[in-house]
């Protein structure tokens, strides 16, 4: 079984914000459309986003410490009353009778599985045991993982579920529908379906956390004149200003229109403008004119901070 803190390549004492960067780090990484046709690096990017989705979250996190959950997500059955996770009833556990830490279902299917007797021939066969999980992909739009949307969902079996996916998700995350994996095996329960969630690129919004950053292009005139200027957010379009004397390079920040997460205690992000001074694509004569007998007048030293030449 392996260790999810492993996986996410952070110490058990990790933090929650730890565990959150290194999530972000190896999702951006191993994303799969950037490294496309690559089986191996597609599998450590299933491994990552299923690690965090169980150690990204307070409750489960804590559940898997103790042992309560396994790396899958799924509840640990103890064979007797008392068991320890990992070895038998009381100190010790099955170790002390030779049986080498094995699970209590385990050994007694190994002893009375197949074998005639009192409950008959292949009683072992007849243990309830729980199904499988399947793993699914959904594709959803950058504007959609903002906003959060519902998603039609064709099971193996060819059912048809509609998924609501929360405002706020992020690419690599997953979504557990219970009881909608394979079938349990003697009357045992259902497994789950695992659904990871794929946010396409958008052709302007870059997504940072929460924040969300835009190159905002603006003209020379309101570079230097400023005024107000309509600006599109993932919640619609704002109008903003523009100081006088803007230039490249310049950021502003439009408070509470990033990422609003559902949720309680979810913070919100900003959008953040990156400014971008754009000429025309033709220079014309008038343009050019102005410009020189302003600089005859006005001459400054733009590459000054970076030393003498």
């Amino acid at each position: 079984m392996r260790d999810l803190y492993q996986v996410l390549g952070v110490p058990k004492s990790a933090s929650d914000s730890e565990i959150k960067k290194a999530y972000r780090d190896l999702a951006k990484k191993l994303h799969p459309d950037t490294n496309r046709d690559d089986d191996k690096v597609a599998e450590r990017f299933k491994q990552v986003s299923a690690a965090h989705s169980i150690l990204g979250d307070k409750e489960k996190r804590t559940k898997y410490d103790r042992g309560e959950i396994d790396a899958e997500g799924n509840d640990v059955h103890r064979g007797f009353a008392g068991a320890r996770p990992g070895g038998g009833a009381g100190p010790g556990g099955f170790d002390q009778f030779g049986f080498g830490g094995a699970r209590a279902e385990d050994i007694f299917k190994d002893l009375f599985g197949g074998m005639a007797g009192a409950g008959g021939p292949g009683r072992g066969r007849n243990v309830p045991r729980r199904g499988n999980d399947r793993s699914y992909r959904l594709s959803i739009t950058f504007l959609e993982a903002v906003q959060g949307t519902t998603k039609r969902l064709t099971l193996s079996n060819g059912k048809t579920l509609d998924v609501k996916i929360s405002a706020g998700v992020d690419s690599g995350q997953q979504i557990r529908l219970k009881k909608q994996g394979e079938t349990g095996s003697a009357g045992g329960p259902p497994g789950d379906a695992l659904v990871e969630i794929r946010v396409a690129d958008h052709e302007y919004f870059q997504r940072e956390g929460n924040d969300i950053y835009i190159d905002l292009p603006i003209s020379l005139r309101e570079a230097v004149l400023g005024g107000k200027i309509k600006v599109p957010t993932a919640q619609g379009t704002v109008t903003v200003t523009v100081p006088k004397g803007s230039n490249t390079g310049q950021s502003m920040r439009l408070k509470g229109k990033g990422v609003i997460p559902e949720g309680k205690g979810k913070i919100a992000g900003d959008q953040y403008l990156q400014l971008q001074v754009k000429l025309p694509d033709e220079i014309d004569k008038k343009l050019e004119k102005i410009i020189t007998e302003w600089s005859e007048e006005n001459d400054y030293d733009v590459r000054d901070k970076l030393g003498p030449t």
